[in-house]
């Protein structure tokens, strides 16, 4: 009977688990001298990745998701050399993406642009919380909060 007890347990331990899917856009980038759409992180966007450093430090992120462009991935960086964790490329066209997180129970960084975003947490909480964002927009932080069946959303600000 005690065997059967300690499963039992471990299951209702393991379903209350609350995981949290933090989703900001990339910080500011710099200025394009040139005709591409990869350009870095300006220097108001490396601070304000350091901002996402220290606000996320704490929060327990196992797993980094970045698209394959410079101003996501700098973005990323800072947290990602703190925690000692790698961020993984993702592209916000793949439709298994969302299903993907969603498996993940842990708590997760995920870096996106501006008409991306929206999609991720849309997503992630079943509903149309989010629209896209403004291109001056930058500093949200988007935390979808899964505990069980149950999903909360919340909106933060990070750095200045």
């Amino acid at each position: 009977m005690k065997p059967v007890l300690l499963l039992a347990f471990i299951v209702i331990l393991g379903s209350c688990t609350t995981t949290r899917y933090y989703i900001v856009r990339h910080a500011e980038k710099a200025d394009a001298t040139t005709m591409t759409s990869d350009v870095p992180l300006s220097a108001a966007g490396q601070q304000r990745a350091q901002a996402l450093r220290e606000t996320l430090k704490n929060e327990g992120i196992r797993h980094i998701f970045s698209t394959n462009y410079k101003r996501t991935q700098g973005t990323a960086a800072p947290l990602a050399e703190y925690i000692g964790v790698g961020a993984q490329i993702y592209d916000p066209r793949d439709t298994s993406f969302i299903s993907r997180l969603k498996s993940i129970k842990e708590n997760t960084l995920v870096v996106g642009h501006s008409n991306t975003v929206d999609d991720i947490v849309n997503g992630l909480t079943g509903g149309a919380v989010l629209k896209d964002l403004r291109d001056e927009e930058y500093g949200d932080l988007f935390v979808v909060i899964r505990k069980g069946r149950k999903v909360r959303f919340e909106k933060k600000r990070f750095g200045n």
